[in-house]
């Protein structure tokens, strides 16, 4: 245990280090809660529960424990005035508890939240294409770094990463769940960003939700397609399965907003705090998205429980079942 402690600081140090350079990012410290009604939480799929309080100080107004950063770091980008080309990082913590636990989900969600304000010429694929080959770069260069202080983690990554939208994966796997897609996918490259997440698809169902207020998922691409975000999947060695590790994308502008908010019958969020300053032309376009910080250690130090990561709560049944298998659940 005290070895995988040194191990995830040296995986946390030297990831955020290369991010930050690679993408010219800042630090900004962000909210563990935000006020309910703001419109600035995320969603997610729109029935997952969120954590709530009252405030005593503010006649009992409630909070609620973010979901993810995905609204306010937006906001943050035009409140510290970052200018094109440079963007903000921070640690996000969330507490999720409807998750359904198991070996990858816990019931906190630490994550690197990124944000990069960009110019109306790069909401398109290419840019997109672009975020995410810097990104892996930051990915394969920590897998470098790890290599070289614990030689057993012998790199796995392959050179490049494949990029491929979910409509290419129905149409090539139509019989398959999305899910399964994803595996047979990655299974077949090692490392994989699947374009388009929250569209309807060809057969009438999305590759996964998404909610209509920060990703564009509606803008058509070159090739008729839709969306401009997607999300960051590597092949697990030692789960022998796909491991998701970042959701990302261009953000909405003012159009896209509107005819997501449409589409999902949701536009009742346009009288809310956050909707409002981006309609109002308040805040800045940009692309952005969270990493995963547990499940990117559990990747690089080969482990097979979230649990040996981070510190939680997990049923009596999984705990007795990784003993057995002599899995150290800190």
């Amino acid at each position: 245990m005290k070895q995988t402690e040194q191990a995830i600081l040296l995986v946390k140090d030297t990831f955020q280090q290369n991010l930050s350079s690679e993408l010219r990012l800042r630090r900004v410290t962000a909210p563990l809660f935000v006020l309910k009604g703001t419109g600035v939480n995320d969603d997610l799929n729109g029935v997952e529960r969120k954590v709530t309080f009252p405030i005593k100080d503010m006649n009992d107004s409630e909070a609620e424990v973010v979901n993810s950063l995905a609204k306010w770091k937006r906001m943050a980008l035009a409140d510290y005035d970052i200018k094109y080309g440079y963007g903000i990082y921070t640690d996000m913590n969330a507490i999720r508890p409807d998750e359904d636990l198991s070996n990858i989900h816990s019931l906190y969600v630490d994550q690197w939240d990124w944000e990069r304000v960009i110019k109306e010429e790069e909401r398109n694929l290419d840019f997109l294409k672009y975020i995410v080959i810097k990104l892996y770069e930051v990915l394969k260069r920590t897998e470098f770094v790890v290599y070289e202080n614990y030689k057993q983690m012998e790199p796995v990554l392959p050179d490049e990463i494949t990029i491929i939208h979910s409509e290419e994966l129905q149409a090539e796997y139509p019989n398959l769940t999305p899910r399964e897609r994803e595996t047979e996918a990655v299974k077949k490259y090692g490392a994989i960003f699947v374009v388009g997440i929250g569209a309807k698809l060809a057969d009438g169902i999305p590759h996964d939700g998404r909610a209509p207020d920060y990703d564009d998922w509606i803008t058509p691409t070159k090739n008729g397609y839709k969306g401009l975000n997607g999300d960051i999947i590597l092949w697990n060695p030692v789960l022998n399965n796909a491991f998701e590790i970042s959701s990302m994308g261009i953000r909405v502008n003012k159009e896209s907003l509107v005819k997501q908010l449409e589409i999902t019958g949701t536009t009742e969020r346009k009288d809310l705090m956050f909707h409002k300053r981006l309609l109002s032309g308040e805040l800045p376009l940009c692309v952005g998205g969270g990493l995963g910080q547990s499940r990117i250690c559990m990747f690089y130090l080969k482990k097979a429980h979230i649990g040996e990561i981070q510190a939680g709560i997990w049923p009596k049944e999984m705990i007795e079942e990784c003993k057995k298998n002599n899995i150290i659940l800190v």
